[in-house]
């Protein structure tokens, strides 16, 4: 049997609330409900909950292309309404996991891949922000490093018309198994 992790991907205040620099909107904040029951879900199995959260600096180079966003100690990085309370009502346990990230591939110079070894994790689940962007380039990134992928439809959002394109993307190119 799979030892699973789940994802949540960029659930920031930036990412999702309605004055975020680079917000989503309403397509994020609906699916908030959706990956607070399936975080605890996952807590209750004993498997990893692990919120990969950009963080950059005041002068990252990353927004020459973007508007500033989910700048480090700021509002707008923040974890995201109910989220964020839920975050906090659980940090303490070893399974709840903050995992700050530079770059839209959450295994992109972090110590994700080494969370999940420690952990004996195969299979990862990601939800969150934004489909076509951090989510299917985590997908990559786990698949690249050999971990099988499940994405939930209703569990993740992005700001484009390219949802369904990139889940079905995903399902064609790194096997993910979208649920």
């Amino acid at each position: 049997m799979d030892k699973e992790a789940l994802l949540i991907i960029d659930m920031s205040n930036d990412f999702v609330a309605d004055q975020g620099s680079l917000s989503a909107g309403k397509a994020a904040q609906t699916i908030v409900p959706y990956i607070m029951a399936t975080a605890k879900r996952f807590l209750e199995k004993k498997h990893p909950v692990i919120f990969c959260m950009d963080a950059h600096d005041e002068k990252d180079s990353h927004f020459e292309l973007w508007p500033p966003h989910n700048i480090k100690g700021t509002w707008g990085q923040a974890i995201y309404g109910e989220l964020g309370s839920w975050y906090e009502a659980h940090k303490t346990d070893e399974n709840v996991i903050y995992l700050p990230k530079p770059e839209y591939d959450a295994f992109f110079q972090t110590d994700l891949e080494d969370i999940l070894k420690q952990m004996a994790v195969d299979c990862v689940h990601l939800t969150g922000v934004c489909t076509d962007i951090c989510d299917f380039l985590t997908a990559y990134g786990a698949y690249s490093r050999g971990y099988k992928t499940v994405v939930h439809r209703q569990g993740t959002a992005t700001f484009t018309e390219q949802h369904e394109l990139f889940l079905n993307h995903m399902k064609a190119i790194f096997k993910t198994v979208i649920v």
